[in-house]
């Protein structure tokens, strides 16, 4: 296979993977309210005030964080036509169907470039990592959002993938109610921050902010929202901020 048809087959191969899965991925954070709450706070507090700024989403997924902000200035890349159409239904301007390998972003031009949860699903996290930081304005920000391969989440989603299944006896008493989605979780990456961090550092990144959530063990996520904190190192949920 050369390298142009193989980039179409990744590319079907990460379409497919939310293709019909839409409605369960908004269901799942609805049912899980609390948890979603915290990445929420987490979501705002990294974006921090986007009034009069230029943002892009690389996988906006179906714009379910976006919906709980002014949508106006965020522009959106997504693979999945069905997440990408209810992402635009919700006020995200989705500039492309497709993946962000795929796209010539114009250089100097956004304000916050942000990765909510979507690193964990691609491989090579150099190049578009480097691409975005090329889009970027002097004093822009990279913000990366996501499960760190190493929290107990990513432990968890690990574990059901590599067993097929969550209902094993090594998971038994370990859950919470409501996990995500096996299916969504088996077709992730998933990447340590450590990871991330490495890469950033390698592409000349120097200035650096984390923030946390999602603290407590996930079988108690649920329960109420939680404060985000700073830091990485414990957080289900974490947030790098990587200025340009």
């Amino acid at each position: 296979m050369n390298k142009t048809n193989e980039m179409k087959a990744n590319e079907t191969k990460i379409r497919q993977k939310f293709d019909g899965y839409a409605d369960q991925y908004d269901t799942w954070f609805m049912e899980n309210s609390n948890l979603f709450e915290s990445e929420l706070r987490l979501f705002k507090k990294a974006l921090g005030d986007i009034s009069g700024k230029k943002l892009l989403s690389v996988g906006c997924g179906s714009g379910l964080f976006e919906s709980y902000l002014d949508c106006s200035g965020i522009e959106g890349i997504e693979p999945s036509h069905d997440m990408g159409e209810i992402a635009q239904k919700r006020g995200v301007n989705v500039i492309r169907f497709g993946m962000i390998e795929d796209v010539a972003l114009p250089e100097n031009t956004y304000d916050v470039i942000y990765f909510n949860g979507s690193s964990s699903y691609m491989e090579d996290l150099t190049p578009v990592y480097q691409k975005s930081l090329q889009a970027l304005k002097e004093d822009g920000k990279l913000i990366l959002l996501d499960v760190p391969k190493e929290s107990a989440f990513g432990f968890m989603y690990l574990l059901g993938k590599s067993l097929g299944t969550y209902q094993h006896e090594y998971l038994e008493e370990t859950m919470p109610a409501l996990p995500y989605p096996l299916e969504l979780a088996s077709s992730g990456v998933w990447h340590s921050t450590e990871e991330k961090i490495h890469v950033l550092k390698n592409l000349d990144v120097t200035k650096f902010t984390f923030y946390q959530t999602l603290l407590k063990n996930p079988m108690y996520t649920n329960e109420e929202p939680e404060e985000v904190a700073e830091g990485y190192k414990s957080g289900g949920y974490v947030a790098i901020i990587a200025e340009k």
